[in-house]
């Protein structure tokens, strides 16, 4: 498939932006870091962040025990399989298992999330998508290195909207009072094969994400692609970045104003590539809601959405959202899980 080449520069590079004054909670610092993330919320849909704080060694020990998972024969593999993780949906899953838009994506991956006691109100009242990890046990540490990593993320993402909050004009704490202050936490990590067909394959095909924010770390090969306003372009890995991207949710609230915008993955390299896909997503029990803002009426992007749906006809709470969306990117699962 041919990339179609940027056709306006001021569209091409996603921005870099600092965030050291919202982790450091630097008031009077708020207000710039809140406008670039406006700007490029609206230009966008996507920005870079360094500054994060996120420790480097820890990402650095993820990376690597990651690697030692996924050189492992797919029947080791399948021993932590997602048909064992049942109703909160966790385990790994093989190449071509996961499908967007119908078609199955050259990847393979392991599904985790908040780590959920049985005894824990959620799991015993049967929720969805809530419960144990699977984690292998014959790679020591990457229970701690996952456990940790989530834990680092989840702070990271109550940081990240406060900044949303501020660049919508709306108070710090707006997300946590009304959404997130009990997220829905969902990490992945996948593994994108060279592409060893004569044919063009995508490691997962054109799509949006479903709740409010991700939290991408990228390894070094790239192959990441967003739909700018001037087409697609790449987004290539910047040491000690993460990529942050609006989620559909996130669409709905701000009535089109930030919309989750879509991307792929091409893995057009000799080698494997490793990327960690984090969701900082409501609540699953909360209904998602349109934020009054001034001046704002609905932009419903419905026709030129890859999937031709709105999520902004969408009622309910979260959960509905998002159950309906995964079931159709496993639906042998959907069967006997949901």
């Amino acid at each position: 498939m041919t990339i179609l080449q940027v056709v306006n520069k001021e569209f091409s590079k996603v921005p870099v932006i600092d965030i050291s004054a919202l982790i450091s909670q630097t008031n009077n610092s708020y207000c710039v870091v809140a406008d670039q993330i406006r700007q490029a919320c609206q230009d966008f849909g996507f920005f870079y962040i360094v500054g994060h704080g996120v420790d480097e060694q820890l990402q650095e020990q993820l990376e690597h025990l990651s690697q030692q998972f996924f050189t492992q024969d797919v029947e080791t593999k399948l021993k932590i399989s997602m048909a064992l993780g049942g109703q909160a949906w966790r385990g790994y899953f093989p190449v071509g298992n996961e499908l967007t838009s119908g078609k199955p994506d050259l990847k393979e991956g392991i599904y985790f999330g908040a780590e959920l006691e049985e005894d824990h109100p959620l799991v015993k009242a049967g929720i969805p998508m809530h419960g144990r990890n699977l984690f292998p046990f014959n790679i020591p540490q990457f229970r701690e290195t996952v456990l940790d990593y989530i834990d680092s993320m989840t702070k990271l993402g109550h940081i990240l909207m406060v900044g949303i909050a501020l660049s919508l004009g709306l108070e710090k704490s707006y997300f946590a009072d009304s959404y997130t202050k009990d997220p829905l936490i969902l990490f992945r990590i996948f593994n994108y094969p060279p592409n060893s067909s004569s044919k063009s394959e995508w490691g997962v095909g054109e799509h949006t994400d479903y709740g409010v924010l991700t939290i991408l770390k990228q390894d070094n090969v790239g192959g990441l692609q967003i739909k700018s306003k001037s087409g697609w372009i790449d987004a290539p890995p910047i040491p000690g970045s993460f990529v942050c991207n609006i989620g559909d949710m996130l669409d709905r609230m701000t009535r089109g104003l930030y919309r989750s915008t879509p991307h792929r993955v091409q893995n057009l390299s000799t080698s494997n590539r490793l990327s960690f896909p984090f969701f900082f997503d409501p609540n699953f029990n909360v209904e998602v809601k349109s934020i009054e803002l001034n001046d704002i009426v609905v932009n419903d992007d419905k026709s030129e959405r890859w999937d031709k749906a709105s999520v902004h006809q969408f009622h309910g709470t979260y959960g509905d959202y998002l159950l309906n969306k995964v079931s159709k990117v496993f639906p042998e699962l959907r069967q006997t899980v949901f």
